[in-house]
Formats: C-alpha cells, sequence, structure tokens
C-alpha cells in the first residue's frame, strides 16, 4: 500500500468517526447515544462509499445519472401533489406514501440514466482529441514501453500519427517502478523513461489519456475497450494481448513483428562475417549471434571460439520463435585466403 492510499483512508475513517461522535453528542433523533453513534456512522461511510464510486464514475454517467434521479424525484413529486387530497394520501400512513415516490423516482431514474449513458458516451460529450479518427490513433501499452524499441521506431519516423498513452497504463508502470523487485523495479522506470523521451521528441503527438473503464479491472480488457471506444491502432509484444485483440477485430501493431520484417535477407551461398560466441549441440559446430539476435549455427567451427570468421550460409530456417541459419566455415578456403594475403605481403 503507498502513501496516498494509507493517507486517503486514515482521512475517510476519521471523517465517519467524527461524524458518529457528533451524532453520538447531538443526537439527532430519539435513540440513545449508542445508536445515533451508530446511525450517525453508517450515514457517513455510505456518503464515503457513494462519493468513492461517483469519483470513478465517467463525466457522461454522471450527468446522465444525475439527470436521470432530477427527472425521477420531479415525477414523484408530481405524483404526490395529484394525490394530495385523496384519502389514501391523507391515512396513517400517509406520510410514508408521500415520501416514497420521490425516493422511488429518484432511484429509478438513477438507474435508467447510468444505463443510457453508453449512448451520450459515444455522441456529443465525447471531445475530439479522446476520440481520434479510425487508423490514426495509437495506443500503447506498458509491454512496448517497457521493451523501448518503440521510441527508436518513433525517432526514425516510422511511427506516424497520434500516440496514445491511458493513463491506467501508467499507473501499471508505476506500480512495476515501485516493486520490490529490483528487476521489475528497473522494467517499470524504464518504461516511464520511454514515456519521457516521447513527450521529448518533436514531431511526435504523445497524449496522456484519462479516459478509465472502472467496471474492468484487468489492464489488457481496459485497453481493448479504450482501443475499440477510439477507434485506435493497439501496439503491443505482449502476445495474448495480441490475439484477444484481433479474435475482437481490432487491428494490432506488434513491434516483434516489425523487427522480423525488416531483418537483413540472408540467401544460402552467400557469406557473412561472424564472431564464435560458444559450442553447438552437435558434433564440431560453433555458435554465433548477430546484432537482432539471430542464431547462427555454424559447422566446422568449434575450435574457432571468440574468434570472428568468414562463413557460408547453407540453410535458413524460419521458425515461431525466429530466424535460425545454418552455415559452414571452410578451413581450407580461410589457409589459401592466408597464404595468398602472406605470399602478397612478401
Amino acid at each position: 500500500m503507498n502513501r496516498s492510499n494509507l493517507g486517503s483512508r486514515i482521512f475517510y475513517f476519521s471523517f465517519v468517526f467524527l461524524i458518529a461522535v457528533a451524532s453520538a453528542i447531538w443526537r439527532p433523533s430519539a435513540w440513545n447515544r449508542v445508536f445515533s453513534a451508530i446511525a450517525g456512522g453508517g450515514v457517513a461511510a455510505l456518503a464515503t462509499f457513494v462519493a468513492l464510486r461517483l469519483s470513478r464514475a465517467e463525466p457522461p454517467v454522471l450527468l446522465t445519472g444525475s439527470l436521470g434521479t432530477l427527472a425521477g424525484t420531479g415525477f414523484g413529486l408530481l405524483t404526490v401533489y395529484i394525490l394530495r387530497d385523496t384519502a389514501f394520501v391523507q391515512g396513517e400512513y400517509g406520510q410514508f406514501i408521500r415520501m416514497a415516490p420521490p425516493l422511488l423516482g429518484a432511484y429509478i431514474g438513477l438507474l435508467v440514466g447510468i444505463a443510457k449513458s453508453a449512448s451520450l458516451h459515444t455522441g456529443l460529450l465525447v471531445e475530439p482529441r479522446q476520440q481520434p479518427k479510425a487508423g490514426q490513433g495509437k495506443v500503447l501499452d506498458s509491454s512496448v514501453l517497457i521493451d523501448g524499441r518503440i521510441a527508436d521506431v518513433a525517432e526514425a519516423g516510422f511511427a506516424e500519427g497520434h500516440l496514445i498513452v491511458p493513463r491506467f497504463v501508467l499507473h501499471e508502470l508505476q506500480m512495476v517502478a515501485d516493486s520490490a523487485d529490483s528487476a521489475r523495479r528497473n522494467r517499470g522506470r524504464r518504461g516511464l523513461d520511454v514515456v519521457q523521451r516521447l513527450q521529448k521528441m518533436p514531431g511526435i503527438q504523445l497524449e496522456v489519456s484519462a479516459q478509465d473503464f472502472p467496471g474492468v479491472r484487468e489492464v489488457d480488457l481496459k485497453l481493448i475497450e479504450f482501443a475499440r471506444l477510439t477507434g485506435s491502432k493497439l501496439v503491443t509484444n505482449d502476445f495474448n494481448l495480441n490475439k484477444l485483440a484481433q479474435v475482437q477485430g481490432l487491428t494490432v501493431l506488434n513491434i516483434n513483428e516489425l523487427a522480423n520484417a525488416v531483418k537483413p535477407v540472408v540467401l544460402p551461398g552467400e557469406t557473412m562475417r561472424v564472431f564464435i560466441l560458444k559450442e553447438g549441440k552437435e558434433h564440431n559446430q560453433g555458435v554465433a549471434y548477430l546484432d537482432d539476435g539471430t542464431m547462427v549455427v555454424v559447422d566446422n567451427a568449434r575450435r574457432m571460439i571468440s574468434k570472428t570468421i568468414d562463413v557460408t550460409v547453407t540453410s535458413v530456417l524460419q521458425t515461431t520463435a525466429g530466424k535460425m541459419i545454418f552455415g559452414r566455415w571452410d578451413e581450407r578456403q580461410a589457409n589459401e585466403v592466408r597464404v595468398v594475403a602472406g605470399g602478397g605481403a612478401n
């Protein structure tokens, strides 16, 4: 629990406690002090709960709920006014009957207003900056920010359009950055640094959106709802989020797929220069890696570990995990090159 949450809870409990004490002292009803304190504390707790729920609601929900409550209350008061001279209202339970229609009308109006807020949310109340045109907005999730390559892509001018980082994604990055584990903490801080880097880039329009979905707990589901609502593309490295968004008909941009697409094409028979890093699984094999992480398996290169050699590509294998290149080091050809070089020196 961070300090802000702890301070908020202390404030809420203090408010409930003070109202309970005030109710016990002044006793607004005919009850004794104990029941008055319980009643006052219960009302304060209920008011706090309602206030917290309303603070998390979206502006269209607040507006339509308030309008529905006013309309329902007005209809209830009108009903009481029409029935004011009837025996039904003047009877033994007249006071209760006069209070029931406004309260029920307010409750029904509140529920109907909230239920109809979605249609208003997609209409006049949505600001243009929160509703980018379809295909222009790109929503960044936490995985792609932690990865960091999106900043390089944007700096190179390939990330066109409107970049959006929802505030709940920043909150997730902050939670990771506040982790007790050093590895997670570094990942979260790197994600926040990438956001700052994107904000400072000239020509990049980065928006931090306050749009939230209080009824949805999972951040991945919030991202899908956000992308669907704004008509934006979703930029992610998360495999599960990628598949889930595609199933629901969203356009997904995966940085890993982009990296695979721009890898240099190597054809069998070509020569490449690699650094043999370690021993391979098979006999007399060496293993090297390209700058983009592609594994190169080289035959006859076991004794060339920690050396840079020229190898001839024999085949290229594309797998779900990535690309693998197989090559062969010709020791006799290398010796001939050294001999020719030595003869030229003489």
